[in-house]
């Protein structure tokens, strides 16, 4: 991976390198064109994202939690991205949604106490990690209660009803059941607000895609009738598409990313194709923003370590 990293930064994206990789559809040099502020904030909230589920880690070890948890560890940068295009719209959220629920602007406390089984939680302690929701001031997101995309369909009829742009996020895994194409096809027929989003891990559990099928959720997304475009998840290029994409919805975008953790749970089966936390960080540093990057993510590890310090949860939980 450095060599590929290094013949990137050489040559820009080639053939070669276009695969499933941290270069796929990437746009070469875009985060220069914009403001170094939108660049911090992309990454505040991409750290915001990794501290906090690194919280829940430790405190799943601790065993603190004792809940199934979904981690968004690995996946930052789509939440981080989408939020800053798209704030104001509904989210139907898949599974794996602290990222989303966090970089919208969801309260960390709320999000914390949920996946404590706290009354103080999202959904009053009572639906966990997978199911996370809430109708807050800056932030409407509706809570999914499996894995099989069934929040697409959800998705697509609240937009029918209210007209309110919308957006449904689902996995690659997801994305070969039943309901998001039937729903999809719908969106386009009745020229809905909808952004679909896909978080292709690459992964359903454990199986891979090409294990799984020889078809494209972009292509078939073409083949509906809307617009659709594939990318990795560099935050920069998610916004830019996202902007183009958001001009004539419903529309789909189909986001390579990687799950730094097990499918459910704190474990790893092995280290993730790439780190896009990390590459941020090193673009941040080549566009002159490392020292205020490394004070951003000094902030953000400080509080978000207080907010999961584990003396004063036991005390709290009474343990």
């Amino acid at each position: 991976m450095a060599n590929l990293l290094a013949k990137n930064r050489e040559t820009g994206p080639t053939e070669e390198v276009l695969g499933r990789s941290p270069f796929l559809g990437v746009i070469s040099d875009l985060s220069q064109s914009f403001h170094p502020n939108t660049s911090l904030s992309l990454f505040r909230r991409m750290c915001l994202i990794r501290y906090f589920e690194l919280g829940i880690v430790k405190a799943a070890r601790d065993g603190l939690i004792t809940y199934p948890v979904y981690l968004s560890l690995g996946q930052e940068a789509i939440g981080a991205a989408l939020s800053t295009v798209i704030p104001h719209y509904m989210i139907f959220a898949q599974h794996r949604c602290h990222g989303i629920y966090l970089a919208f602007g969801g309260d960390p406390v709320r999000l914390r106490d949920e996946l404590l089984g706290l009354p103080s939680g999202t959904s009053g302690g009572r639906a966990g990690s997978n199911c996370i929701q809430c109708h807050e001031e800056n932030i409407t997101m509706f809570g999914h209660h499996g894995l099989i995309g069934e929040n697409v369909p959800l998705g697509v009829g609240a937009a029918l009803g209210s007209n309110r742009p919308t957006a449904c996020f689902f996995g690659d895994g997801a994305a070969e059941e039943d309901y998001v194409f039937a729903a999809m096809g719908f969106a386009t027929t009745h020229k809905l607000p909808v952004l679909f989003v896909c978080e292709d891990n690459n992964l359903s559990i454990l199986t891979t895609v090409d294990r799984r099928r020889t078809w494209s959720m972009t292509k078939v997304a073409k083949a509906l009738g809307m617009e659709a475009l594939e990318t990795a998840d560099d935050p920069w290029t998610i916004i830019h598409r996202t902007q183009e994409l958001t001009r004539n919805l419903p529309a789909f975008l189909n986001i390579h990313t990687c799950r730094a953790h097990w499918h459910v749970g704190v474990g790893q089966d092995g280290l993730p194709e790439w780190d896009r936390f990390e590459l941020v960080r090193e673009q941040l540093g080549r566009l002159g923003l490392a020292e205020k990057a490394l004070k951003t993510e000094d902030e953000i590890q400080k509080s978000v370590g207080e907010l999961w310090d584990s003396e004063r949860l036991r005390t709290r939980l009474g343990r």
